[in-house]
This record gives C-alpha cells, sequence and structure tokens, in this order.
C-alpha cells in the first residue's frame, strides 16, 4: 500500500554484503556507505529497497558446492503398470534384459 506506515524501520543495509556500516554507542549514532556503487557513497536514511542488495547471510554458490551432498541416479528403472504375480526379481531381471 503506497503512503502507508512502513511496518519495519530496520535498514536493508544492515545484512547485506556491500555495505560497510559504522555504529556508535547511541542508536541514532549510525554511518552506512554504499560499497556497491563507484565512488562509494554514504547513505544518509534506511535503505527499504535496494537493487544492488546481497544478503551477507546467504551462502555463495562455492559454499552450496561444498555443502552438497552428490546424488547418483538410480540405474533400475522400474516399469509402470500393475504386477504380473511373479516376484519382484524375476521383473527386475526382465527389465534389466529389456534395457540392455
Amino acid at each position: 500500500m503506497k503512503g502507508a506506515t512502513p511496518i519495519g524501520s530496520e535498514s536493508l543495509c544492515r545484512t547485506c554484503s556491500y555495505a560497510h556500516t559504522m555504529t556508535g554507542y547511541c542508536g541514532s549514532e549510525v554511518l552506512v556507505f554504499c560499497t556497491w556503487v563507484s565512488p562509494k557513497i554514504r547513505v544518509p536514511f534506511k535503505v527499504a529497497e535496494c537493487s544492488g542488495y546481497h544478503d551477507r547471510h546467504r551462502p555463495s554458490w562455492d559454499d552450496m558446492k561444498k555443502f552438497a551432498i552428490e546424488v547418483s541416479p538410480r540405474t533400475l528403472v522400474k516399469v509402470a503398470g500393475f504386477r504380473t504375480g511373479k516376484n519382484e526379481d524375476e521383473d527386475d531381471a526382465e527389465v534389466a534384459s529389456i534395457l540392455e
């Protein structure tokens, strides 16, 4: 809703990778410099939306690859449909012979 009172007053810069933030002892003593733009600029207000925002708590692509678990696909494919009364070993052998 445009023109409404904002719900949160926390600036996006607090969690952005491109922000250099300095906070004093008083809650109002905050300096924020944006390193996304060149040259770096001082941000004089709390930011609600930013096109260059990058959450510093979100893992990078390299971090995600490090923590990923490798999953190999199954080699045996089950045939869809009704069972014929044979046991599963015979069905699996029949499927394997068809696939070869």
